[in-house]
């Protein structure tokens, strides 16, 4: 994997493309705004460890953190490119709620953090459109339906989606432009934590709303990026039903008319909380618009080879 790929296409069959890592829970705690607030385009302080006393927010997930389960494996989905943007802001100019995803990796045999670690990360936009995929549409179901409620219209998914892929599968697509927005590759500090900036994702036909990851481990951090090993785990993050209503209310994830799938109903996600992907969020109460804060503790099997394909 290097920093100054071309867009000719993923090289998605890799030597370093193995990795399994556990989800043991929200290790990190996380850094609020003065009240327990989040100011508007504020992300969290990178090096805080510790949430500001007498916050007031909504969050998900126990935050014990153990070290007894690797994170579930899911599948890579269609819309991988290999990491051709070593950068923690994703963003770009995209719209959206702000998000601060702070990951934790660790060894799933010792529970000490894995540094110098490569992780990626990609998700569709508020509409939910894939970076190098635009021609997908939203991702690859089109539009159509109406917007989300608590109790989402349409059947649940069942097999493969119609049409294109819908980001579930393993098939994987080449790229159809030159866009690389909401993804990108960095390497975890020496507590084995990695935080990205970028916006919380949005939905698209047959899946709930989720972010892809890869961790990447036994490899050299080079000039040019990141070179060798294997890729340990392959995964996806998960967000509560409470909190993707929440985000609906807010522009422009409220002009998605996309039907759209709950957690419950999703077919990636294994239904087993922080193990299986599941993230530990952090918003003002009624004011999601301010900003979210996610995170989530992975533990990994240095030495396994999980591509996702």
């Amino acid at each position: 994997m290097t920093g100054n790929q071309t867009a000719e296409g993923p090289k998605h069959k890799r030597d370093l493309t193995r990795r399994k890592v556990m989800a043991a829970g929200a290790g990190a705690a996380v850094a609020v705004g003065v009240g327990g607030t989040l100011t508007a385009g504020a992300f969290a302080d990178e090096t805080s460890g510790a949430a500001s006393a007498g916050a007031t927010a909504s969050s998900s997930s126990s935050s014990a953190e153990a070290c007894y389960r690797l994170t579930s494996e899911t599948t890579e989905g269609p819309y991988y490119i290999d990491a051709d943007k070593l950068r923690q802001d994703v963003t770009e100019d995209q719209e959206g709620i702000p998000l601060t995803l702070r990951l934790k990796v660790i060894d799933s045999e010792t529970c000490k953090p894995i540094k110098n670690a490569a992780v990626d990360i990609w998700h569709c936009n508020a509409l939910g459109v894939y970076s190098g995929y635009e021609d997908m549409g939203s991702g690859g179901g089109g539009g159509g339906g109406t917007p989300p409620s608590g109790e989402p219209t349409g059947e649940p998914p069942s097999g493969e989606p119609t049409g294109a892929p819908g980001g579930g599968g393993g098939v994987h697509q080449e790229p159809t432009d030159d866009e690389r927005y909401l993804r990108g590759t960095w390497k975890t500090d020496r507590n084995g934590q990695v935080v990205f900036r970028t916006v919380f994702p949005g939905w698209y036909q047959g899946r709930c709303v989720h972010i892809h990851t890869k961790v990447h481990v036994n490899g050299t951090w080079t000039d040019a990026g990141y070179e060798g090993g294997n890729t340990c785990h392959t995964g996806q993050l998960f967000f509560d039903e409470k909190s993707v209503l929440a985000s609906a209310e807010v522009e422009p994830y409220s002009t998605n008319t996309t039907t759209r799938t709950t957690l419950d109903e999703d077919t990636i996600y294994p239904g087993n909380g922080t193990e299986g992907g599941l993230l530990k969020l952090t918003y003002r109460k009624n004011d999601i618009a301010k900003g979210v804060v996610a995170t989530l503790t992975m533990g990994v099997d240095l030495e396994a080879t999980n591509t996702g394909s």
